[in-house]
Formats: C-alpha cells, structure tokens, sequence
C-alpha cells in the first residue's frame, strides 16, 4: 500500500525532478557538450535576442519535437522570465526527461 501511495504522489509531481539554475550559474556550463541548451520563446522573441548556444523550440512545438532531443543529456531551458521554461521542463519531465533544468528568471536576468 505504501508503494502505491508513493507512486500516486509522484505522479502528482511532474516537476519533482527539475532542477533550477540562475543565469550566473548557467554562463560556465554554456561550452558542456554533454548539456543540451533549449530556448522555448517565440521564434520572434528568439532572434530579437538570444544565448548562442541556445536551441530555438518553443513552448508550443516542444511537446511534438521533444523526441529530436536526447534523453541522455542534462536539458537546460530557458525563455523570458523562467515561466515557460518551468512549464517546458514539465513537458519533458513527463516524457522521460530525467535530467532537466530551467534557467531563473530567463532572458530578463541573463547579462552579457
């Protein structure tokens, strides 16, 4: 009984296993090939401004092209503010991510 109840809360945590990273933490980990960087803004927020290393998907798409990702590798996501990057890390938490992060307080913390 315990297992079941063990299991029924964790399926009511689908964000228990992400991570949280501020942007100052991020700027040494930006040259690990071993992480995969996603940024899930617009494609107009994007261009407008972004982290080189920073794959475009964003948060509307990710969920159909979460599977051109590797599951292998720690996911780091980000967007403006870290709201939809949270939501985004749930998506892919909930599709057998098991190594995510997302960036605190996105693009409006990040400095050059």
């Amino acid at each position: 009984m315990a297992v079941l109840i063990f299991l029924y809360l964790r399926m009511k945590k689908p964000g228990e296993n992400i991570n949280q990273i501020s942007t100052n933490e991020l700027k040494p980990l930006l040259g690990d090939t071993s992480k995969q960087f996603i940024d899930v803004r617009t494609p107009g927020e994007f261009k407008h401004n972004h982290i080189a290393q920073f794959k475009n998907m964003p948060l509307q798409s990710l969920q159909q092209n979460a599977h051109t990702l590797s599951k292998d590798k720690e996911t780091i996501v980000i967007c403006q503010s870290g709201m939809r990057s949270a939501n985004a890390c749930k998506v892919l938490n909930q599709q057998g991510f098991t190594s995510v992060t997302n960036g605190k307080g996105g693009m409006n913390s990040w400095s050059n």
